[in-house]
């Protein structure tokens, strides 16, 4: 079981990988590497009062998988983003991996995400707003993009109080 020490912090190479897509035969490691984000994610949620999502290459897991727990908990494995909207807003961003800094960034009003659940079942979701922004956070993740690197201006970093 992974625990908040194995959480990838700013800085470390890894973050900025791209992950590569979950096979099929893979399947079955998914509960694991599920139950691990699920760990780290409650152990954040215990430590520092925020989360509500985490990417599986925040962990060293270097694969295409998102785990949301908000109501109930969800898995997206292999999501692709389509229909984003044109229109953005902008945002004070967290992130696990840098967990007292916020960076001010613009993110995508609206999105409809497919993607498969962990019955490898597709699955598509149009979202807005809170929920766009936080898959926005998390899919970049899968492509080695930190929320750093879209910060809005140079002035776009504050201390959380």
């Amino acid at each position: 079981m992974k625990h908040l020490n194995d959480l990838l912090l700013l800085g470390d190479p890894r973050l900025y990988e791209i992950s590569k897509p979950i096979t099929h035969d893979e399947l079955p490691l998914v509960k694991e590497w599920v139950a691990d984000l699920h760990n780290v994610m409650e152990e954040i949620r215990t430590k520092y009062h925020f989360g509500r999502a985490i990417a599986a290459p925040q962990l060293g897991i270097m694969k295409r998988l998102i785990y949301m727990n908000i109501d109930k908990p969800m898995v997206f494995i292999n999501p692709v983003f389509e229909n984003v909207s044109e229109e953005m807003f902008e945002l004070w961003d967290d992130c696990m991996s840098f967990p007292n800094l916020l960076i001010k960034v613009k993110r995508h009003r609206s999105l409809t995400i497919n993607y498969l659940n962990e019955n490898w079942q597709l699955q598509t979701w149009h979202m807005e707003d809170a929920l766009s922004e936080l898959l926005q956070h998390e899919y970049d993740h899968l492509n080695g993009v930190l929320c750093t690197m879209r910060a809005v201006d140079d002035k776009a970093y504050k201390w959380r109080a």
